[in-house]
Order: C-alpha cells, then sequence, then structure tokens
C-alpha cells in the first residue's frame, strides 16, 4: 500500500502535465512502515516528490540523473525521510509498466522501490503504482487523502 501525502500528489501530476510531450520524471521521498499490510506488502507514506529532468528528452523513455539523487539526499534527509521509489509519466499509453519499465526496474539497487506512473493519455491525468522486479508486476492501492 502506498500512502501518498495530496501535495505531492498534486506536484506529480503537475510535472507529468508540464514535461509534456516527454515523459517527466521524479524521487518519491518518504518512510516504509514497520508493518506490513493484510497481503503482507511493505506500507509506504510518500510526503515529497523531487521532480527530476529527463535525461533521455523523451517521449518513450527516462532516466533520472545524478543531480536529482543529490538535491533528493539534501531535501529529504534533514526531514528524516529517504528515496522510497520513482515516478515517470506516459504520454501516450496506460499507466502500466512498459517492457522498458521492466528492465529498468530489474536492477538490484532499485529492489523494494515503489514506481509511480502518471498517464496522459486521457483528458484526466491517471496515477497508479506498482512493485517491480523479476519481471513481475504487482500494482498496489493507492491512498491520497483529499486536501
Amino acid at each position: 500500500m502506498l500512502r501518498l501525502d495530496p501535495t505531492a500528489h498534486e506536484l506529480m501530476v503537475a510535472h507529468a502535465l508540464g514535461g509534456f510531450p516527454d515523459e517527466a520524471c521524479g524521487l518519491l521521498g518518504g518512510r516504509v512502515d514497520p508493518a506490513p499490510d493484510e497481503e503482507g506488502l511493505p506500507v509506504v507514506t510518500v510526503e515529497a516528490f523531487m521532480p527530476a529532468r529527463n535525461h533521455d528528452a523523451s517521449s518513450r523513455t527516462y532516466t533520472v540523473g545524478p543531480e536529482a539523487f543529490l538535491a533528493a539526499d539534501r531535501a529529504f534527509d534533514p526531514a528524516g525521510i529517504e528515496v522510497v521509489g520513482v515516478m515517470h509519466s506516459h504520454t501516450h499509453s496506460e499507466a502500466w509498466p512498459s517492457e522498458t519499465d521492466m528492465d529498468k526496474a530489474d536492477n538490484p539497487l532499485l529492489e523494494g522501490w515503489h514506481f509511480i506512473i502518471v498517464s496522459l493519455r486521457d483528458p484526466s491525468p491517471v496515477l497508479r503504482s506498482f512493485l517491480l522486479g523479476g519481471r513481475q508486476i504487482r500494482e498496489e492501492q493507492v491512498i491520497s487523502p483529499p486536501r
């Protein structure tokens, strides 16, 4: 389960729209609850979002550069939160991991990360979150309380 701060949610959607026609990306700052949910999955609260430049400058792929990780560390550390995942947008397809997304997720350094996808395919952006690894996709529930 992913608990998503409403401000972080709004920032992700705005960043996705602002990056169009290219995919937008950024890092999620949050905390992992030590107790899993009823399915045994981690419960993460995302409290902050660090927008990043898409180094690929592409409408089909994204790469978060090292400067975004440095900026996230500087912003998140004082708040006692850590990088818990990544967000990127899909400009022309649904909010579902692509083959390219799966390839990127099969990186041991990203194990346990939460992958948020914001789809811009439809008139209203759609945000979904996934746990990826070993070419497996597991969608997780996103809870974002209203402001």
